[in-house]
C-alpha cells in the first residue's frame, strides 16, 4: 500500500515539475520580468536605499513587526537545509547544467516572489494580536472570486507546513552524528520548534534576527574556502555545467530529451522549493509588517531570494568541485558532509551543529504559517488541531527515507505553487514594480 502510495506521488511530481508546474513559474516569471522592464536588475543595485525607506517607515508600537525583522523571518524560512540537503539532487540527478536552471528560476523567481509578498499586503486584514493576517488564501479570494481554493491552498499550506523532510534529515544527522536514542532527539526537536511557534511571527523573528547572519556567514565562508582552493578547476566545471546543460540528451538523463527535462525539473523544482517561490510562505509572513506600502517590503524579498540562491549555488559548486555529485548510494543529507570530510577532520560534528541551526529555522516557520492557515480555516480550534497533526506527521515521516518524504513535500509544493501563479497572473495588473 505504501509503495503504491509513494508510486502514485512520483507520477504527479512528474506531471508537477515536467509538463505543467515547469511551464507556469518559467512563463510568468519572464512575462513579469518583461512587464516590469527587468525590475529584479534595477532593484538589486539598491539594497542600501531600500533598507533606508524601510527602517524610515517603521514607527515604534505601530500594528504589526518591524520590517527588517521580516527580512530575517523570510530568510529564515528560505534557507536552511533545503539549501545544502535538498539541493543536492539538482547535479546528482539532474546533472551540472541543472545549475544554470537553478539560476534562470531563481533570476525569474524573484518578480513571483515581489508579487507575492505585494498582494499579501496588499490584501491582508488587522487581526486581534496587534498585527496583520495575508497571503495567498487572501489574495486569492479576490483573484477568484469564490472561497473553495484559499481553503485548498490553506490546506496545502498546512500539509506544507509541517516540514516533514527538514524534521527527519535534522533528525537523522542529530542521531546518527552524535549517537543518540532516535527517540529522544526527535522529542527534545518538537519541544524547541512547537515552544518558538506558538508564539508567532514575531517570537520566530526575533529567533532568525539572532541565529541567520552567524549562520550564512560561517557556510558562505567555508564554502568559498573549498572552492577557491579549486581555482585551477573552475573553468572546467563551468564549461561542463554548459555543456551539460545544452547537451540534448545529457549524460544524466539518458533518452532524447530526457536529459534536458531532467535538469530542467531538478533545477526549476529545487529552485522553487529552496526559495519559497510561487508557494505563499513568504507572502504570509511579510504580511505582518509594520509598512503600509507594499511594495517597500516587497522589495527585500528579492535580496533574500539572491541570498538564497547563492548559498544553493555553493553548496552545488562544492560537490562539483570536489567531485562528490557523482558518488552514489548516499542520502541527500551526506554529499555536503563528505566533501566537506576532504578538508576538515570531525566536520561532521561542526555541520550537525549547522544543520539544526539551518533546520531549526525554517522548521518553525513554516510551522507558524500552518498555524496562520489553520486559524483561518478554524479560529477557535485551528491553531489546536494543526499542532496536534503537526506533532504526528513529524514523528510519522521521521522513519521514512528521506528521498521519499522530499517527493512528499516537493508534491503539495507543486499543488501550491500552480493554483498560486494563477493567481498571480490573474491579478498582475494590481501590481505596481516601484
Amino acid at each position: 500500500m505504501t509503495e503504491a502510495i509513494f508510486e502514485f506521488l512520483v507520477q504527479l511530481d512528474d506531471i508537477l515539475w515536467n509538463r505543467i508546474g515547469l511551464l507556469i513559474i518559467l512563463s510568468i516569471g519572464v512575462y513579469l520580468t518583461i512587464y516590469s522592464k527587468f525590475f529584479q536588475f534595477r532593484a538589486l543595485f539598491k539594497l542600501k536605499t531600500y533598507i533606508k525607506d524601510l527602517i524610515i517607515c517603521a514607527e515604534k508600537g505601530k500594528q504589526g513587526i518591524h520590517p527588517i525583522k521580516l527580512y530575517f523571518a523570510s530568510i529564515g524560512g528560505m534557507i536552511g537545509l533545503g539549501n545544502i540537503v535538498t539541493v543536492v539532487s539538482t547535479v546528482t540527478i539532474g546533472g551540472p547544467g541543472s545549475l544554470i536552471w537553478l539560476w534562470i528560476a531563481s533570476f525569474l523567481g524573484m518578480l513571483v516572489k515581489y508579487s507575492e509578498v505585494y498582494l499579501g499586503i496588499k490584501y491582508r486584514i488587522k487581526n486581534n494580536d496587534h498585527g496583520f493576517d495575508g497571503g495567498p488564501m487572501y489574495y486569492l479570494r479576490i483573484a477568484f472570486k469564490n472561497k473553495i481554493l484559499p481553503v485548498i491552498v490553506c490546506l496545502l499550506l498546512c500539509i506544507y507546513g509541517a516540514e516533514v523532510s527538514q524534521f527527519l534529515i535534522l533528525t537523522d544527522t542529530v542521531a546518527g552524528t552524535f549517537s543518540l536514542n532516535r527517540y529522544l532527539v526527535i522529542a527534545v526537536l518538537l519541544f524547541f520548534i512547537l515552544l518558538t511557534s506558538v508564539k508567532g511571527i514575531n517570537r520566530f523573528a526575533n529567533v532568525c534576527s539572532a541565529m541567520m547572519p552567524p549562520f550564512m556567514l560561517v557556510y558562505m565562508a567555508l564554502g568559498i574556502w573549498i572552492i577557491s582552493d579549486h581555482y585551477s578547476d573552475l573553468p572546467n566545471i563551468f564549461s561542463l555545467i554548459l555543456s551539460s546543460f545544452l547537451d540534448y540528451k545529457s549524460q544524466v538523463g539518458g533518452v532524447a530529451a530526457g536529459g534536458i527535462l531532467l535538469a530542467a525539473h531538478y533545477g526549476v523544482s529545487r529552485a522553487v522549493y529552496s526559495g519559497d517561490i510561487g508557494i505563499g510562505y513568504d507572502s504570509i509572513i511579510q504580511s505582518e509588517t509594520q509598512t503600509i506600502y507594499p511594495e517597500k517590503q516587497a522589495r527585500m524579498s528579492i535580496f533574500a531570494l539572491f541570498t538564497d540562491s547563492l548559498i544553493c549555488t555553493i553548496s552545488i559548486l562544492i560537490l562539483l568541485v570536489t567531485g562528490m555529485w557523482e558518488v552514489k548510494g548516499l542520502q541527500p543529507s551526506e554529499y555536503v558532509v563528505s566533501a566537506l570530510k576532504l578538508y576538515l577532520p570531525n566536520v561532521e560534528y561542526f555541520m550537525a551543529v549547522l544543520f539544526v541551526f539551518a533546520g531549526f529555522t525554517t522548521i518553525t516557520g513554516y510551522l507558524v504559517v500552518g498555524q496562520k492557515c489553520a486559524k483561518y480555516l478554524n479560529k477557535k480550534y485551528g491553531q489546536c488541531l494543526y499542532i496536534l497533526y503537526s506533532v504526528f506527521a513529524f514523528i510519522f515521516f521521521s522513519f521514512y527515507a528521506q528521498e521519499q518524504v522530499i517527493l512528499v513535500m516537493s508534491v503539495s509544493g507543486g499543488l501550491l505553487m500552480v493554483i498560486n501563479m494563477i493567481g498571480v497572473f490573474k491579478l498582475r495588473k494590481s501590481i505596481e514594480f516601484l
